[in-house]
């Protein structure tokens, strides 16, 4: 990626972002509202085979019905940090992967904050409709459970090293131990000091970054540093005929 392609993708991703949000959000708006509307005081429809079942309850809780009444308004306050971070975060969001990730916390967290505002008994008090049970499980809605996907792919990609701005952990770090072909250790791209990066890079540098055939110390084939002839005993310094 150049850097005149990453405002473009940047753009791209928060449009991803904000769709995936928006979608998830009307999904849960809409479908919360026609479950009160004919569900209500209602038995629970039972479908396949009791599998699944619809029925409406209120929760004061979290996601699940966790918690109780008491802990309403803290509920609230930590999705709407949870909704300002994600805001933040989408700043240098470069990903398609986390741009759907985020979109489907986003659009969670907001689809159960419209309940909290907008629900009796009062703002910030007000109780999530549930309306989804399957067996073994608390109720949930759309929104509880695109939180739940949301997560479990936040897990996922940082498990495989996948960041916000689009690299790869795993590869970055790759990077580091290659260099461009006819470039020394100091000066290649992801070289180590002293040359160490061009002789790992296994381009036929030396360890001083010349090329040749020295080994990684400098030193020839005959083990004084000079190539082409054998070592005389005057060569070194200090040296004597004798």
């Amino acid at each position: 990626m150049t850097t005149a392609d990453s405002p473009g993708r940047h753009r791209r991703r928060i449009v991803v972002l904000l769709a995936v949000a928006a979608t998830v959000l009307v999904t849960d708006i809409i479908t919360k509202a026609v479950v009160v509307a004919t569900l209500s005081d209602r038995a629970p429809v039972r479908l396949l085979g009791g599998l699944l079942k619809l029925r409406v309850t209120r929760n004061p809780g979290a996601a699940f019905s966790i918690g109780g009444p008491s802990v309403t308004a803290v509920f609230a306050l930590i999705a709407v940090g949870v909704i300002v971070f994600i805001l933040r975060t989408s700043r240098r969001i470069q990903s398609l992967a986390w741009a759907i990730t985020l979109g489907l916390l986003l659009g969670g967290a907001t689809g159960n904050l419209t309940d909290r505002l907008l629900r009796a008994p009062g703002p910030f008090r007000g109780y999530v409709v549930d309306w989804i049970q399957v067996p073994h499980w608390p109720v949930f809605n759309v929104a509880d459970s695109c939180i739940v996907c949301g997560g479990v792919l936040a897990v996922f990609l940082a498990v495989r090293g996948v960041r916000i701005d689009g690299t790869v952990a795993d590869q970055q770090r790759g990077a580091g131990s290659r260099q461009p072909d006819g470039q020394d250790g100091s000066g290649g791209v992801g070289g180590t000091a002293g040359g160490v990066g061009g002789a790992a890079g296994g381009h036929g540098s030396d360890g001083d970054g010349s090329d040749g055939t020295a080994g990684s110390d400098g030193a020839g084939p005959d083990g004084d540093g000079w190539r082409g002839r054998p070592a005389g005993p005057g060569d070194h310094p200090g040296g004597d005929a004798a």
